[in-house]
């Protein structure tokens, strides 16, 4: 896979397609670029996806992490992304997010507006946040160290491939039937998530927690005109229904749609609808446009 230059560190990347309309996928924590790889193939021809991975995630180098996480601040991954455009040469695309990729996505769009159209984000943490308490941060240090812990509460993350009684407290996960070829790629998708940094690991929760004690990123959504379309599945639990209202509320052209039956990841557990609400949202754009 290439890879491509973002200040001091390389960065993972891959494109899909040849259409004149350019859509950047930027993946959520503890992921990569590939995340979106089956929904693809059913895109509308005119659209070229590009993926990016994170610093410290997929393909793109593992800088030690600072002492204080800085070094993987959500402003530092925006940063790498505005970085890797550059490099890429891309002067104006749209961008799809998947949960912490939405965060990552405003502080774009507030150092860049002019650069970006419309935004597609799947389950996303929004500019407000998130709020993690030392036992949460202590089971990212477990899911770091142990692939039990990990695989259980990764299986949390798309909860509609698994029995439900498998997701129980203590117990691990098993797949629903019928899955085809869902299981062996979640599985390809978990496999990258053991080797991601620490400064993924923890130092997502760490700055995520910094943005929400802040309130700086929150209080400037109403300067977020670009358009925004929010899915959210109602089995999602990570990210809180009423984050989303907020940002609906105080961002000028965003609507959220609740997608019932579904949890955190429709990007992984149904490829098929998530690439139909990709397609009817970016399909059919002229290049450079966002209506």
């Amino acid at each position: 896979m290439p890879r491509v230059r973002a200040g001091e560190v390389q960065l993972g990347w891959c494109a899909w397609g040849e259409g004149d309309v350019t859509v950047v996928f930027i993946h959520g924590n503890l992921a990569c670029k590939d995340w979106i790889e089956l929904a693809v193939p059913l895109l509308p021809k005119d659209v070229r996806v590009i993926g990016i991975d994170w610093r410290g995630c997929g393909e793109s180098d593992r800088p030690a992490a600072a002492p204080d996480y800085s070094n993987y601040s959500m402003r530092q991954h925006a940063l790498d992304m505005l970085a890797a455009l550059d490099a890429l040469e891309l002067p104006y695309c749209h961008l799809a997010t998947h949960s912490t990729g939405g965060i990552i996505a405003a502080w774009m769009l507030l150092m860049q507006p002019r650069r970006f159209g419309r935004v597609f984000a799947l389950d996303p943490v929004t500019p407000l946040g998130m709020a993690f308490d030392g036992k949460q941060i202590e089971l990212f240090r477990s899911m770091m160290s142990s692939r039990d812990v990990a695989r259980a509460v990764m299986a949390t993350a798309a909860a509609t491939l698994f029995t439900p009684e498998s997701l129980a407290e203590g117990g691990m996960p098993r797949y629903r039937e019928g899955l085809g070829e869902l299981q062996p790629f979640y599985e390809r998708m978990l496999e990258q998530t053991f080797g991601v940094a620490e400064g993924v690991w923890l130092g997502t929760p760490f700055n995520l927690n910094l943005e929400k004690q802040s309130g700086d990123l929150g209080r400037q959504m109403p300067q977020i005109t670009h358009p925004h379309l929010v899915l959210w599945g109602e089995k999602d639990g990570w990210i809180p229904s009423s984050d989303l209202q907020a940002m609906a509320a105080a961002m000028p052209d965003c609507r959220v749609v609740t997608m019932p039956g579904i949890g955190h990841s429709m990007i992984l557990e149904m490829p098929a609808l998530y690439a139909g609400y990709f397609g009817a949202w970016f399909g059919g754009l002229a290049q450079g446009s966002d209506r």
